[in-house]
């Protein structure tokens, strides 16, 4: 029987791409809806669910998902340390996907900025993370940017709560601390995505960065992670463990 996948926010661009993404992987689409939806309906008829929508519906989606013992695909980004500890909640019950982004190529960015965070010192290397996105993005700095700066943090040895995070200089800011993550936000145009993150000392600077050109990269991670959590056990998982980097 072909897997049955549900979509919560299926009116957006994301939705879209996601519904022709699980056709072209042979699942079945179980059932789409905005935020107004009948969301208990949609986890009832689903093995599995994605989740796009906003941040302010990912703790009742989380909620719902427990509650149905449906595994989760969760994509929504800006959620607040409040509501990934509500998503980390219901994965004690259920296997949860939460990722900053679905492209594998990120996962692959975020496991270098941990190498490189331990590796670079904070007291010879300051990092920054500078990103660009749509003009449609409602919040900043992006998910995938966050997800850069505690991947640096972390290799740090540290969160990135307690190094600092310092966005949207502006004025007479005085010189720069040592220690806090730097990030930058730019908005335009159609703008998929674009993320860099550098490190540079008083000799040097090294520079990664991603690129996306085309939003159906994250449809079709999403899709490669509902098929890989059904085998899964609760837990709170990333895109790391869906491609084999864990």
């Amino acid at each position: 029987m072909a897997l049955r996948i549900g979509i919560l926010g299926q009116s957006g661009r994301m939705g879209q791409l996601l519904a022709e993404e699980i056709a072209a992987a042979g699942a079945t689409l179980a059932g789409g809806i905005g935020r107004d939806g009948d969301a208990p309906a949609l986890f009832a008829a689903s093995d599995v669910v994605i989740d796009f929508t906003h941040a302010a519906t990912a703790e009742r989606h989380a909620g719902l998902a427990a509650a149905s013992k449906t595994p989760l695909i969760l994509g929504t980004s800006g959620l607040s340390l409040a509501q990934e500890a509500t998503v980390a909640e219901a994965a004690r019950t259920i296997p949860v996907v939460y990722a900053a982004s679905f492209a594998p190529g990120v996962s692959l960015l975020f496991a270098l900025a941990e190498r490189m965070g331990a590796a670079l010192p904070p007291e010879q290397y300051d990092a920054e993370i500078v990103e660009m996105h749509h003009r449609q993005k409602v919040d900043a700095p992006s998910g995938t940017a966050i997800g850069l700066g505690r991947a640096v943090a972390r290799g740090r040895g540290r969160t990135l709560e307690e190094v600092g995070l310092e966005s949207g200089r502006d004025g007479h800011t005085g010189p720069r601390a040592t220690g806090p993550i730097g990030f930058a936000a730019l908005r335009g145009g159609q703008v998929v995505g674009e993320h860099s993150l550098l490190f540079t000392a008083g000799s040097e600077q090294i520079t990664i960065s991603h690129r996306s050109f085309d939003r159906r990269v994250y449809a079709t991670g999403a899709v490669r992670a509902a098929h890989w959590v059904m085998a899964q056990p609760p837990g709170l998982y990333d895109m790391k463990h869906v491609i084999g980097m864990a």
